[in-house]
């Protein structure tokens, strides 16, 4: 696969995640994005939003080997990597493998489980493969984790641990959709009863784990100039040089951030990145790495519009 054929594929996978899931453009676009640059995504937004249906809509339309994990306060790391049982037959210990062995994960309520749980994504995240007793198991190369949180209801839940925030390539914001794009999910959902379900709205897989792999080979090859890679090193040490911010980004986001705009390029019919690239992704790659100071959360202030003023000041190449 070329660079050049990036683009159409983009627009296949977008189709047909259209024949279920209405708006939420943005949001396909980056979890297109960092598909093709083995990122991971973090979803957040209030109930009824469809970001569920969507990574299930996404993981058909791929052809991935999809598993989905119920996050609660009883969850353990075993139940989600797996565990060596005893085989009282047999006299010997089965690897019960857990869900996480597949290839597009959805961490449905992420924040609804202790951090000692939610570590255990940890090494699959960053590794793609599982520690148990002492032996390493690999994941497949094109694992992926979409996980969800909901921001309004703050009973019960624990605040992702800043290492594992890290992980993610994407916090996405996913809000209500307007007006008109609500009449047309009441038009197309508003008949049904239950939970929607892809299949159901002939949602086919248009790639396989072969072509995705040969995407994310094409897309690592756009060029990135030494320019453009200044700016990127330039907007995350602007991060950790304003007063507004406690913390900012690490050079694990500004390789990150350097990746995914060139999977922006490649599905933007480009084989080089521009400053908009990194622009336009720069928002969901830091609104999760940044820590607020105690100024800036008195002023009553966000991460999103320090962000948008950092990127304001930094100037771009031209």
């Amino acid at each position: 696969m070329k660079v050049e054929d990036i683009k159409p594929l983009g627009d296949t996978i977008r189709a047909e995640i259209a024949k279920a899931v209405v708006g939420q453009t943005e949001t396909i676009d980056h979890l297109l994005i960092a598909l093709f640059s083995s990122g991971h995504c973090l979803l957040e937004g209030p109930p009824g939003t469809a970001k569920t249906f969507l990574a299930q809509c996404f993981a058909r339309t791929l052809g991935l080997d999809y598993g989905r994990i119920q996050f609660t306060p009883d969850l353990m790391p075993s139940d989600i990597i797996g565990a060596n049982l005893f085989n009282f037959q047999t006299s010997e210990f089965t690897l019960t493998r857990g869900p996480i062995f597949c290839e597009l994960l959805l961490a449905d309520e992420i924040n609804r489980t202790p951090p000692k749980t939610q570590a255990a994504l940890l090494e699959a995240m960053q590794e793609r493969s599982v520690t148990i007793d002492g032996d390493t198991l690999k994941l497949s190369d094109r694992f992926m984790v979409v996980a969800t949180q909901n921001p309004i209801e703050q009973q019960g839940v624990y605040p992702l641990p800043e290492a594992q925030l890290d992980r993610f390539l994407f916090k996405l914001a996913v809000g209500y959709p307007s007006e008109e794009d609500e009449q047309k999910i009441v038009a197309v959902h508003g008949s049904r009863f239950g939970a929607p379900h892809a299949q159901d709205f002939g949602i086919e897989a248009k790639v396989d784990g072969a072509k995705i792999g040969e995407a994310i080979a094409a897309a690592a090859e756009v060029k990135l100039v030494p320019d453009i890679a200044n700016y990127v090193v330039a907007l995350i040490r602007a991060t950790r040089e304003t007063p507004d911010l406690a913390a900012g980004a690490s050079p694990r986001a500004a390789a990150m951030l350097a990746g995914a705009a060139r999977a922006r390029a490649a599905l933007d019919g480009r084989d080089y990145v521009i400053p908009d690239d990194v622009k336009a992704l720069a928002p969901a790659v830091l609104r999760h790495r940044v820590i607020l100071s105690a100024a800036s959360e008195i002023d009553g202030r966000d991460a999103d519009a320090i962000v948008a003023n950092i990127i304001e000041q930094v100037e771009a190449p031209r």
